[in-house]
């Protein structure tokens, strides 16, 4: 029994061509400006998402400074709340 050889694809189970084919028809039916928008859209997305991570470790670390403080070489969290006057 011979071996069967195995054909090595890059992308799939299709070659190039058959992608270009399938780049050229999504192209057709969407056209290029529609294209161009998502493609601007989903960049907009990403960034905005990377921007609010940044800007969600910030506001941990700002409240994890504010609410510190060393005492004897020890570490005290908590917050500090003035004390209201009774009658």
């Amino acid at each position: 029994m011979a071996a069967i050889p195995q054909r090595s694809n890059t992308m799939g189970s299709f070659s190039i061509w058959h992608w270009l084919i399938v780049l050229i028809i999504v192209m057709l039916v969407f056209g290029t400006k529609k294209l161009r928008n998502i493609g601007s859209d989903l960049g907009g997305a990403v960034r905005g998402f990377k921007d609010g991570m940044k800007d969600g470790a910030s506001d941990k670390s700002a409240d994890a400074a504010g609410n510190t403080q060393k005492v004897d070489g020890n570490l005290i969290e908590g917050e500090i709340k003035e004390k209201s006057k009774s009658a």
